[in-house]
């Protein structure tokens, strides 16, 4: 079936869109993803709107919008055919206090809220919103084997990605199916792999507190191909866990690096270490497991590009 909406064009089959030009909205453009996915999906030919906020002055291919105060016009989103949400200040910058905590739940909360409620103010909403999350929504679980269906569990991080969560699902109508992406750590130029490459070049590097702990990962390349497919399959709604296949702790995750970089990876950093050193944020991010399986994605077929650790890290550090 053929659908033309003004000078968007789009081919639909076994409800899947083959080829087509959509007007994207981004939030959080800037941010690890979304610098990456607006090039990409500009490469794909697509029509990409970034929010950006004051006091910057919008440029060509840019939309102003002030989440903290709520306000965001609605028309920037009307007939949009999917709008993406990745706002939200780095969980990983600094020890965690309160005051690092209410800005942590404000960045993504009053983001999210205000897209939202632009939504159910159009004319003709989205036909998407893709918004993330984080696989921090399980919190610490052990060797538990963990997919889409599993119960949030508990602590900060935890609570923060089930309000994130529940905060995007509330755009979910007729009009608009919303998908939520339950993020690993992402295997990129930058990110927390990036945080690590100093101390494994030295041959510093090494297991953090038991080692034992699951790391869930996935590599950059296969967040924007699975936002693409998100994109082009609208049977697709719900969590989605952005993870790799293959199932990695600490120690694998370390010691791989450690090879890429032809440096030893054996020097152990003691769990109360990371605790005096880093505080509750070290704990939740660095000593939590969470062993993820992606199986929404590979009940639907998803080809990862990068399914093994050491592909994902020589990719990233090209």
């Amino acid at each position: 079936m053929l659908r033309e909406t003004g000078p968007l064009r789009k081919v639909w089959s076994r409800g899947r869109v083959m080829k087509g030009i959509m007007k994207i909205i981004i939030s959080g453009s800037s941010g690890l993803v979304g610098s990456a996915l607006v090039p990409d999906l500009e490469k794909h030919h697509h029509d990409v709107v970034r929010l950006v906020r004051p006091p910057r002055q919008p440029g060509p291919g840019e939309a102003s919008w002030d989440p903290e105060q709520g306000d965001l016009d609605s028309s920037i989103l009307d007939g949009a055919d999917a709008v993406i949400n990745l706002n939200g200040r780095s969980i990983g910058e600094g020890r965690w206090n309160e005051d690092v905590k209410k800005e942590l739940r404000q960045s993504r909360l009053d983001a999210t809220n205000t897209i939202v409620s632009a939504i159910a103010s159009c004319e003709k909403p989205p036909a998407l919103l893709v918004s993330a999350s984080a696989v921090g929504y399980y919190g610490d679980r052990g060797d538990e084997v963990l997919d889409e269906s599993s119960d949030s569990g508990t602590g900060f991080l935890a609570d923060l990605a089930r309000d994130w969560e529940q905060a995007a699902a509330a755009a979910a109508s007729s009009s608009t199916r919303v998908v939520r992406l339950r993020l690993g750590i992402v295997v990129a130029d930058g990110g927390a792999l990036k945080k690590m490459l100093l101390p494994f070049k030295l041959g510093l590097g090494g297991p953090i507190g038991s080692g034992r702990q699951f790391w869930s990962w996935i590599g950059l390349a296969d967040v924007l191909g699975v936002i693409r497919t998100v994109l082009e399959t609208p049977s697709i709604s719900g969590p989605l866990n952005l993870v790799a296949p293959q199932e990695t702790r600490c120690a694998d995750f370390t010691s791989t690096l450690g090879s890429v970089l032809h440096r030893p990876a054996f020097l152990p950093m003691p769990a109360f270490a990371v605790e005096v050193a880093l505080g509750e944020m070290g704990e939740a991010l660095l000593l939590a497991s969470q062993r993820v399986r992606p199986r929404a994605l590979e009940e639907m077929g998803y080809t990862f590009e990068q399914p093994k650790l050491e592909l994902a890290i020589r990719s990233a550090l090209d």
